[in-house]
């Protein structure tokens, strides 16, 4: 939250934060960033960009692509290595790549700075965007990187075994979708950060705001008779025997996005899931993300935090 003596700095921050992932990205640097993003330094050595984790002849060149942050600047491990932390990013399922900058801010690429200085390993990736490839072709991609690193993170010194898989926004349904799917490579544990789209079905949801019509156009299939709604949702896919779960949203994510992320916590509940909610208070939809490379605001320190519990425990 912005301190008490910059209170009347509140109202320009939430103007500018829409401004710089609309294009005006100069503004919004000017007046909002300074005070919510924090630039980490790690040494470039400790970080491997444009990894392909796809390389088929229908490999996409340029989304089939990670960039891995690695927490020591050695290659290879004696032990059983470091957990590692999949970051899905955001877009509204149809924009978006893993080198997003907002006037000058490297967003995701902070967020895995930030947890390799504390000892967890991170992969940030891009996916195929709608209207290119349809939606399950992007869970496919989400699928496609966590397998890859499952296979071949253990050559840097990461647990292949130990992948918390999370996203911000559209990159929470798909990092949700991969995770709760059991034909999906097994992950360790979920973060889910002021995701949507996780029960297409729901009414009340549509009651608070969000477009049918928006969803639709990204999840529609074609099905006759609505039946997308059931068919593209996650909750479906709750059983027991889940990985642990963090599920995160923002005080002033809309009100939409703030019951998707309780049908969740709900639907993992009944199957006797270990879920748990946190509101990030003080922060938006667009701030939440840029504040996740700080270690003293935000969601930051309660993914730390649950990285390395469920990371100590048996469950990985």
């Amino acid at each position: 939250m912005i301190p008490g003596r910059l209170a009347w700095l509140r109202p320009l921050v939430w103007l500018a934060l829409p401004l710089a992932l609309t294009g005006c990205a100069e503004i919004a640097y000017r007046i909002a960033l300074p005070i919510l993003y924090s630039e980490v330094e790690i040494p470039e050595a400790q970080v491997v960009r444009d990894i392909a984790y796809r390389d088929d002849p229908a490999a996409d060149p340029h989304k089939h692509r990670l960039d891995l942050f690695l927490p020591f600047a050695e290659v290879g491990s004696n032990g059983t290595g470091w957990p590692v932390l999949v970051f899905v990013h955001g877009g509204s399922w149809t924009s978006g790549d893993k080198g997003l900058r907002v006037g000058g801010a490297d967003v995701y690429g902070n967020i895995g700075r930030f947890f390799a200085a504390r000892g967890v390993g991170v992969a940030v990736i891009s996916y195929r965007l709608q209207p290119e490839v349809a939606w399950r072709a992007q869970v496919d991609d989400v699928e496609r990187a966590v397998a890859w690193l499952r296979e071949n993170v253990a050559a840097w010194g990461g647990d292949g075994r130990a992948i918390f898989l999370s996203g911000h926004s559209a990159g929470a349904q798909l990092a949700t979708w991969v995770a709760l799917d059991p034909a999906a490579p097994p992950v360790c544990g979920l973060i889910a950060v002021s995701g949507a789209g996780f029960d297409l079905a729901d009414e009340e949801t549509y009651a608070l705001g969000a477009s049918r019509d928006f969803y639709e156009d990204r999840f529609g299939d074609g099905s006759p008779d609505g039946t997308w709604t059931e068919s593209a949702s996650i909750v479906r896919w709750a059983r027991p025997h889940l990985p642990p779960a963090l599920i995160l949203y923002a005080e002033k994510d809309p009100r939409s996005l703030q019951r998707q992320a309780l049908l969740l916590d709900a639907a993992l509940r009944s199957q006797g899931a270990e879920t748990r909610v946190v509101v990030v208070p003080g922060q938006s939809h667009t701030s939440i993300v840029l504040t996740l490379s700080r270690a003293d605001r935000g969601a930051t320190p309660v993914m730390l935090e649950f990285i390395r519990a469920v990371n100590r425990s048996s469950r990985c």
